[in-house]
């Protein structure tokens, strides 16, 4: 799958391109405007990074030529600009996400894998984990051939986990995917240790396996080791 990243900041191109990479998609390198305008001329991704803030343009403006030439391409603006009006502005003229710098990476992964999967299979996709079975668009989730009910932010936490599988994801990088700007605003994180104790009864109940193991003073780590 691959991936046009349009950022001017060499050093967070690099890490971004370095942890997609290690996901499996191939990514293209695009450091202002222009160039980015002949990638997208050339070449179909299934999804764009696009930083509003160019040398010589507005990210603004790729995304507006993206979707008036029918670009099916997922898009998600990254961008340090953090106010309610500016993220209106980037959804309406075609962006499917929004991701405010500084960032995790892990979040990042996360929201491409979900930009990717709409884009790619338009609902259809099958996501499986050992034995977990996720269908996102329908929101439904199997442990073998059982349904596992789910609160909408215990669905969005496990396929969080499941995009970021066999990696350590700290209670910060949680908070800040499933909550966004307001994750950190709370100065505990007791709300994502409940919504992880619920999720990891619910799939045990199931039958299936303890996947989620504990990073004592760091995070979670979905794994089947």
């Amino acid at each position: 799958m691959q991936i046009l990243i349009v950022e001017d900041e060499a050093s967070l191109m690099e890490s971004m391109v370095s942890y997609l990479e290690m996901e499996g998609f191939r990514c293209e390198q695009a450091a202002d405007y222009h160039t980015a305008i002949g990638s997208m001329d050339k070449h179909d991704y299934i999804c764009l990074l696009i930083d509003l803030n160019l040398p010589d343009g507005e990210g603004l403006d790729l995304v507006k030529i993206a979707r008036q030439n029918h670009d099916r391409s997922g898009i998600i603006i990254i961008s340090a600009r953090n106010t309610i009006e500016q993220r209106v502005r980037g959804l309406e003229v075609g962006a499917d996400d929004y991701l405010v710098k500084p960032f995790h990476l892990s979040e990042l992964v996360a929201r491409v894998h979900s930009v990717a999967r709409r884009t790619r299979m338009q609902g259809e996709e099958i996501l499986t984990f050992g034995m977990i079975r996720v269908m996102p668009e329908a929101r439904t989730c199997f442990v073998d051939d059982g349904k596992v009910d789910l609160t909408r932010k215990e669905h969005d936490l496990l396929l969080y986990l499941m995009a970021n599988r066999n990696r350590v994801v700290t209670k910060e990088s949680i908070a800040d995917y499933l909550w966004g700007e307001y994750g950190g605003g709370y100065g505990s994180y007791d709300f994502v240790y409940t919504h992880m104790k619920n999720l990891r009864r619910k799939l045990v109940d199931a039958g299936c396996p303890d996947y989620i193991k504990n990073m004592y003073g760091v995070g979670y780590k979905f794994s089947q080791e």
